[in-house]
């Protein structure tokens, strides 16, 4: 492990888990960080960052698909169990769509494609910070209006219920538990039921300040949003969240009530 202090004077007091075996970019991407102002922690292998997890979780993790004792997708599978809302951005290869994909389904909010220039990925982290600020002012039970740009007050389509200043939905009285990125999808598809929203659309409503998303990240994040609609429809005795968000072929998704 090697820890890579903040600048003096410009730390953004956010903290970085930078997980990858190889030390050079442990190196170059944590000094590109720490000129940003942010602290980070260099791991080089996912066992060693999850045992030293146990002491308290970062604001964001980085993580690296293949490692030695313990891969990025355990990482995040066992991130996930313990916080929903921690920003997870996921380091991949090319050959390694697959696995980026199932990054994603397990709960990775973006990824990077290796190589990749440190300002995308100065970017991206921005972009997910600003994303968990929007989560804990959810917790504290302020408004989020201002940072979101939302319409304060609430959706109601059916069962489903989307609080917009509080950003929390529920599903027949069920909580759902959607991160940030989820909620901004399910709030664009209920607020115009039975119409159709494309990829592109939805991408627009979920990253509005990010152009490097690829559209299939959105695919990802539906199958999210759809298992935890069946899982609070259940929890409610309501089984007809199995096709709220129906797939239209060749053009998108929509909501259904």
């Amino acid at each position: 492990m090697g820890y890579i202090a903040p600048v003096s004077g410009s730390d953004n007091g956010g903290s970085i888990a930078l997980v990858d075996d190889e030390q050079n970019i442990r190196e170059t991407v944590g000094l590109a960080l720490v000129r940003q102002g942010y602290r980070v922690t260099g791991y080089a292998d996912g066992q060693e960052a999850w045992e030293a997890f146990e002491s308290g979780l970062p604001d964001l993790a980085i993580l690296d698909i293949l490692m030695p004792r313990m891969d990025g997708l355990e990482l995040c599978r066992r991130l996930r169990s313990r916080s929903q809302a921690l920003p997870i951005l996921f380091l991949t290869s090319k050959d390694e769509e697959f696995d980026r994909v199932l990054g994603l389904e397990l709960g990775a909010d973006d990824y990077l494609v290796k190589p990749f220039s440190l300002r995308e990925l100065i970017a991206r982290v921005r972009v997910l910070f600003r994303r968990l600020a929007l989560t804990r002012q959810a917790a504290a039970g302020e408004p989020l209006g201002a940072l979101d740009g939302a319409i304060e007050g609430t959706i109601e389509a059916g069962p489903l219920v989307l609080d917009l200043d509080r950003h929390e939905a529920r599903w027949g009285g069920a909580p759902l538990g959607l991160t940030v990125t989820e909620f901004r999808i399910l709030r664009a598809l209920a607020r115009r039921p039975g119409h159709v929203k494309n990829r592109a659309q939805l991408l627009e409503q979920a990253y509005p300040d990010d152009a490097y998303v690829a559209e299939r990240t959105v695919d990802s994040h539906i199958k999210r949003l759809r298992r935890k609609l069946e899982a609070a429809a259940r929890a409610s005795g309501d089984d007809g969240a199995s096709d709220a968000v129906e797939t239209v072929y060749g053009l998108g998704y929509r909501f259904r009530v």
